[in-house]
Formats: C-alpha cells, sequence, structure tokens
C-alpha cells in the first residue's frame, strides 16, 4: 500500500488501482485570520474512489479538494459499504467531556491491501473505551494524533497504539515545520520503542520495518 501525508490528518492511501482519502481540508484562510500559521500545500489533482470525513471541522472536511467522484462517508459511525468492501465508523469523542466541548469524532477501519487501518481522526477522549477498542480490533496501520490541545497527547497515543496491538503508527495533527499550533513529536516519539523516518511525505508499506510493532512511522511534512 502507498500512503502519502498532504498535512494536518489528510492521508491518501492507495493500493491495486484504489484510492481512499482520509480528512482533505479546504480553504484555511480562517485559520490564518485568526493569527494561525497554516503552509500546507493546497490538495489539488487528487482523485479518490473512497472518501472518508472523521468529523465536521474545516481542517478534515474539504470534501471540495477531492476530485473523481468518490463515494463519501462523512462523520458517520455504523457498517458501511464501499468501493473496498466494509468500513466501520466508531462513534468517538473530539474531547474527554463526552464530546460536550468539540463534539463528536468517528474512527474509520477497514481493509486495504492486505492491511486492517484504522484512522482515529480527532480522537479526543481520555481513554479508549474496551467497546470502542472491541470494535476497532487488531489492526496493522494506525494512524492517531499526537498534537494535544484539542486532542490526545503522545503518550496517550501511543498507548492506544499499544492497546489495539498495531504494528506502525502513524502520528498526525501535531505542530510541525508547517504550522505553529498543537505540540509537536517529541512526547510521541519519546514513548515510542522503534521509530522509522520516512525522507518524504509519501511512503509503501511494504518499505517499513516488519517486526512486532507499535513502530512510529513518521512521514516528513509536505
Amino acid at each position: 500500500m502507498q500512503i502519502e501525508w498532504y498535512g494536518q490528518s489528510a492521508f491518501r492511501l492507495r493500493s491495486n488501482g484504489t484510492t481512499v482519502f482520509i480528512d482533505p481540508f479546504g480553504d484555511m484562510s480562517m485559520a490564518r485570520e485568526r493569527g494561525m500559521r497554516w503552509d500546507y500545500p493546497a490538495i489539488e489533482d487528487v482523485e479518490a474512489h473512497l472518501l472518508l470525513v472523521t468529523h465536521e471541522h474545516p481542517d478534515h472536511n474539504g470534501v471540495e479538494a477531492i476530485a473523481g467522484d468518490p463515494v463519501v462517508i462523512r462523520s458517520t459511525p455504523g457498517t458501511h459499504a464501499s468501493p473496498i468492501g466494509e468500513v466501520i465508523g466508531v462513534a468517538s469523542e473530539h474531547d474527554p467531556v463526552a464530546g460536550t466541548e468539540r463534539g463528536p469524532n468517528t474512527i474509520y477501519v477497514f481493509d486495504l491491501g492486505g492491511l486492517r487501518v484504522a484512522h482515529f481522526g480527532d480522537f479526543g477522549q481520555s481513554i479508549l473505551r474496551e467497546e470502542q477498542a472491541m470494535a476497532i480490533g487488531p489492526v496493522d496501520l494506525a494512524f492517531l494524533p499526537v498534537g494535544g490541545g484539542p486532542t490526545i497527547e503522545g503518550g496517550q497515543a501511543y498507548g492506544i497504539a499499544r492497546q489495539i496491538g498495531t504494528r506502525w503508527v502513524v502520528p498526525h495533527h501535531y505542530r510541525s515545520a508547517r504550522i505553529d499550533f498543537l505540540e509537536p513529536l517529541d512526547v510521541f516519539l519519546g514513548q515510542a520503542a522503534a521509530a522509522h523516518a520516512v525522507e518524504g511525505s509519501s511512503f509503501d508499506t511494504t518499505a517499513l520495518p516488519q517486526t512486532d510493532g507499535p513502530i512510529a512511522v513518521v512521514p516528513a511534512a509536505p
């Protein structure tokens, strides 16, 4: 499977001619108007067969940025039919107070390229509840927010990676060279037993360490 990070929580996953895009951002000028630095390049000329949106915040729900007439599963828990087969949406919250501050968030779990994948969006709960962990099940590749603030921080993220038994964990939604808010990777990497740095913003899972995890896989900021 080939994976490309577009910044924040936006990823494109491709395998055997099928493309899944998760959490695209659109026009982020409002963030800049609020004094926040946002220098991730705009998402352009990207097509997908399936588009997943974990929650309705503008740095995650820019569906207009994705071309190709994709099937869209948008902020909806449940079991969904899709071009890649069954997609499970697990209900969660964007904050540690039952969604009362920042609303709901959907964790998406699916199979692609022979791997079980989970994208946690802006997961903000203090813990992953037992029934959520059971619904997710064991996964090979997890995408977890690590930047604290409106989501979990690095130590919590790595603890969840261990809880679900993932082989690889890709951090997102953290301070990078492109943005000046959220927390940096330091805490997450300090918790990780092993880390694999990717030179560019894309990588292929066949090139990753094929050992037991969780191994932190860190692509470069686009």
